[in-house]
């Protein structure tokens, strides 16, 4: 009972160092207040799209939502059936091995399943884009994506939880501290090693030819005083329909990529309109802010676990003896069911964030290229490639919403335009 306290003490110190990090950092390094003067109201939906294409963005947004929210009902189900209840815990004690070949095992499982089971909304999903001319490729394609992502998943997920169970059976009493550190530490390196690594798995970069839109791009970049390594091309076209840019990595690895999409239908003014915004994200070091914040949150989950999860003593008896199983292990499928549970309850204030920062590349786009209605020309072709819904329902705007509404960008975008 006393190992049991010890680490309840260290993981409420841990919590609540993680939460004020965060709070420090969300305070003094988000943009509350992105907009001089204060945000504008957005404009109608009326004003900007037809009835028929309203009807369209709404009808392709109802269902992706009821596709979307389906396949994440069912993972969360399997996640909490796996994780709280026998069966989880009895699939896990019939494993043999070494500790760390047990954890992969229990990862590797979990997640294909999890994958699995979500297959017939992803089905529905791409269906649906395939009918409304959003989705592009194989089928083939498609589910090679799917096999990329789960050994993505796998191979990040699998390093976190080693690390986690090292740390429990190690240091018994620190272990929350010591993981909430190790965890903070993998979200830095994650986000460094992500353009480098990842990006690539699921797309071809080529270099971006010298003409003018690269020497306008660099301009842009030169006039916002960002550093930038390259200009890339992405094949996105394999996978999709819709338009896109961003800027990715550090210091010398930053480049700015464009989606192939992009440049084969969009007028070159509002690729730049594009590309000032991205560029705004690495003038104010969002990447840097967002990863920062990642990690204090990291810290305060494995805090939380610490007080959520049972106590060493417990840990033994669910795993039916420390001898052949080992501490630690037989929890994996809780800890994961636990972090999926914690992904959609911080997902508001994730997404908050993310507007407020959002919406000030968009009011830096508008000032760098002081093309307002290139601005709003873009916001609507994106809406409209996207079928987007201009009107989203308030509690999903909320939760999920990571960007403004199209109308509140194009609102911000009629100041610039009233001050002619």
């Amino acid at each position: 009972m006393e190992n049991g306290a010890a680490v309840r003490r260290v993981a409420l110190g841990t919590t609540l160092i993680g939460a004020a990090a965060f709070l420090l950092l969300a305070v003094t390094q988000v943009p509350w207040h992105p907009v001089p003067g204060g945000t504008p109201p957005p404009v109608t939906a009326s004003s900007v799209f037809t009835p028929a294409e309203i009807a369209r963005g709404e009808h392709f947004a109802l269902w992706a939502r009821v596709w979307s929210w389906s396949s994440l009902a069912v993972s969360l189900l399997v996640a909490c059936w796996l994780g709280f209840g026998r069966t989880g815990r009895a699939l896990v004690a019939r494993l043999r091995g070494w500790w760390w070949l047990r954890v992969i095992v229990i990862v590797a499982a979990l997640t294909v399943l999890g994958s699995v089971v979500t297959v017939p909304f992803g089905y529905a999903l791409r269906r649906l884009s395939l009918s409304q001319g959003l989705a592009a490729g194989t089928w083939g394609g498609w589910a090679i994506d799917i096999v990329k992502t789960d050994l993505v998943a796998i191979v990040s997920t699998s390093i976190a939880i080693i690390a986690l169970v090292a740390c429990m059976r190690w240091l018994p009493r620190l272990w929350p501290a010591v993981a909430g550190l190790a965890a903070a530490g993998l979200v830095v390196l994650g986000s460094f090693a992500y353009p480098l690594v990842v990006e690539p798995v699921f797309n071809h970069f080529t270099t971006l030819r010298d003409g003018p839109l690269r020497s306008e791009v660099l301009a842009l970049a030169n006039k916002e005083g960002v550093h930038v390594d390259d200009v890339l091309v992405a094949d996105a076209s394999r996978r999709t329909t819709t338009l896109n840019a961003y800027v990715s990595g550090f210091g010398d690895t930053r480049r700015v990529v464009l989606y192939d999409t992009l440049l084969e239908s969009t007028p070159r003014d509002e690729t730049l309109s594009v590309v000032a915004h991205e560029l705004a994200h690495a003038k104010y070091d969002d990447v840097l802010t967002g990863t920062a914040l990642g990690a204090a949150g990291a810290l305060f989950g494995v805090g939380l676990l610490g007080l959520l999860l049972p106590a060493r003593r417990e840990q033994g008896e669910q795993e039916a003896g420390r001898s052949p199983y080992g501490v630690g292990v037989g929890l994996v499928p809780r800890v994961l069911a636990l972090v999926a549970i914690g992904t959609l309850v911080a997902a508001p204030v994730q997404n908050a964030i993310s507007r407020k920062i959002e919406t000030r590349a968009d009011q830096t786009a508008l000032e760098v290229t002081n093309a307002p209605q290139a601005f709003v020309d873009l916001q609507r072709r994106l809406a409209l490639r996207s079928h987007a819904d201009p009107t989203p329902p308030a509690w999903s705007q909320f939760w999920f919403g990571s960007h403004p509404t199209v109308l509140q960008r194009i609102g911000l975008a009629n100041r610039y335009l009233a001050k002619g």
